[in-house]
């Protein structure tokens, strides 16, 4: 369930451990490139930095990004920059954003996020958690989906099945946790697929994160699911 009072603190906690794990690193490592195809470490921490600004855009009744392409345009200006500055930015870009969150009287309210995507605004720090967590790994720096807080994994594994539910390019899935916890998720007609494994493995599939080899699927292939 979301509650943003938890998500706040879930969000510091992460951007702290974040923190402390791009202080370790030095410019030559934050340069070489992520788990993400085309980018640089420095990419991942120049959209995490950027990323805070446009949820404080959101929060505030602005658009989320000027544009596709200034979003682009932003990140790659400030993939290369040296580890202090994008160490100091992570740092001030997430104080905005607490700053912001700290402001706000109505959670309930509708926002606007990229793409015509809506939501209220109660669920904008969960979606600033997952940018944090999901990025700490894709930094590949030692953080991988096993050291995720189980918390975290089970709330993003519910909101991700909630995303491709009813989707028609996603055949039905029934998900089967190994703490017994089962999901349904894809299109709601036919027999639905069985999907089964551990829950970082799950995580990692329905993210976009691992190609699934590590689960289990009965009744057909494992679906290859649209981007995030």
């Amino acid at each position: 369930m979301i509650d943003h009072v938890r998500d706040l603190e879930a969000v510091r906690d992460a951007t702290e451990r974040l923190l402390a794990a791009i202080a370790a690193l030095d410019n030559a490592s934050s340069a070489e490139p992520s788990r993400l195809p085309g980018w640089s470490r420095g990419h991942v921490l120049a959209h995490l930095s950027r990323n805070a600004d446009a949820l404080v855009n959101v929060l505030t009744g602005l658009p989320m990004y000027e544009s596709a392409e200034a979003r682009e345009a932003d990140i790659a200006r400030d993939a290369d920059r040296d580890l202090d500055t994008h160490l100091k930015d992570v740092r001030t870009s997430a104080e905005r954003l607490f700053a912001t969150a700290a402001a706000q009287t109505d959670w309930s309210r509708t926002v606007h996020l990229r793409g015509g995507v809506t939501d209220t605004a109660s669920r904008v720090p969960f979606r600033r958690l997952v940018e944090v967590e999901l990025h700490h790994v894709d930094l590949g720096i030692g953080y991988e989906l096993e050291d995720l807080p189980l918390g975290f994994v089970q709330q993003e594994i519910l909101f991700l099945a909630e995303r491709f539910r009813g989707h028609d390019t996603v055949p039905g899935v029934l998900i089967r946790q190994d703490d017994g916890r089962m999901i349904t998720t894809g299109d709601r007609t036919g027999t639905p697929l069985t999907v089964t494994g551990r829950q970082a493995d799950l995580l990692g599939w329905l993210a976009g994160r691992r190609d699934g080899a590590a689960l289990t699927v009965v009744g057909g292939a494992l679906p290859v699911l649209p981007g995030l």
